[in-house]
């Protein structure tokens, strides 16, 4: 298949290639009837204009940023040594990548930051935050803007025509319950069920996903209302020994969020986990430790490095007025057992 030239477009409108340019990069001195020609031209041959090619010439770099929490642990710090990788290796692409770390805990703030961004800074953007109504309305307003926008690893609601990096966290949720079930047997009693925060929609996906497949196929576990730590040592101390102290028949443990250390070290100090079932998200060297040691029983995962590096294909992608591959974006789960660690 012979790809259309700009020499194709402007024999095709009748027009020189100088007027070509003005019309493509939107300059003056060019009538409404000439853009008018050059544009059913475009429609007429089936002209597709390679903006990576463009910007190349033009020396023009690709700019995008990640906006991740600033209260966080070893999952958070895997991903920010992803994207600090990914700037690195990108550079000889003219591919920029740099980290805003932000209280998650204040939405305001955050929606003040997002509509603060100038989008002549900015390419894209890649987003973690939890789901609030100033968020939304900020990061949908900088993409009318001009600044294409990722909804990494966490989405917000009614923004489903922006794209999203990370797993089916419904998904995730609904195999969480199914290794819980399995893994407890004949056991009855209850499921403790422990997120950072339920303002975040993949905690809230996942729960949904866990209950379904709890509530309908093991009658002989309870799930307990959602526990949140808010990343908070003396928090997680707190609700987790004010739960035990109602709660004497727990037989397992879904740990929803990325951040499974603080909720591990707190509950190891009123239960043997090796006596019940545990299952938490994401890899990071204390779960692969507790994994080891049976303190958990399965970790479910999705890869910090590859969901960087899709979010910033999808990010160059829209830059460059191209669809991103979506089989290549599709984050997988992956099932962690100390078997196949």
């Amino acid at each position: 298949m012979i790809v259309p030239t700009t020499k194709d477009l402007a024999e095709a409108a009748g027009v020189s290639l100088a007027t070509v340019d003005r019309v493509l990069n939107d300059r003056p001195n060019v009538s409404q009837k000439t853009r008018d020609k050059v544009q059913a031209a475009i429609e007429q041959i089936g002209f597709v204009r390679n903006l990576a090619a463009v910007n190349l010439l033009r020396n023009k770099p690709y700019r995008f940023r990640f906006i991740l929490p600033k209260r966080g642990d070893l999952y958070l710090k895997e991903l920010i040594q992803q994207v600090e990788h990914a700037n690195k290796s990108l550079r000889s692409d003219m591919t920029f990548a740099d980290v805003e770390q932000l209280d998650m805990g204040d939405p305001h703030l955050v929606a003040n930051y997002i509509s603060s961004i100038d989008p002549s800074d900015l390419d894209g953007l890649a987003i973690m935050a939890p789901e609030s109504p100033p968020v939304r309305d900020a990061i949908s307003r900088l993409n009318e803007r001009g600044v294409h926008i990722v909804q990494f690893l966490s989405a917000q609601e009614n923004l489903e025509q922006l794209d999203f990096v990370g797993v089916n966290n419904y998904a995730a949720g609904a195999t969480a319950a199914k290794i819980v079930g399995k893994f407890s047997g004949s056991k009855s009693g209850s499921i403790m069920i422990i997120s950072e925060t339920m303002l975040s929609s993949d905690s809230i996906e996942r729960r949904h996903g866990f209950d379904a497949v709890i509530n309908a196929r093991f009658e002989n576990l309870r799930p307990l209302p959602s526990l949140e730590t808010y990343g908070e040592v003396s928090r997680a101390k707190r609700i987790v020994g004010n739960q035990l102290e109602h709660c004497d028949d727990i037989v397992g443990v879904y740990i929803m969020s990325s951040e499974a250390r603080i909720p591990i070290e707190v509950i190891c100090e009123k239960l043997n986990l090796n006596d019940i079932t545990v299952v938490v998200h994401e890899r990071t060297p204390f779960s692969e430790a507790a994994l080891k040691n049976d303190q958990i029983d399965a970790i479910i995962a999705q890869n910090p490095g590859h969901a960087v590096r899709s979010a910033l294909r999808i990010l160059r992608a829209r830059s460059e007025a191209r669809e991103p591959n979506s089989a290549q974006e599709s984050i997988r789960i992956e099932i962690l057992l100390d078997e196949n660690l």
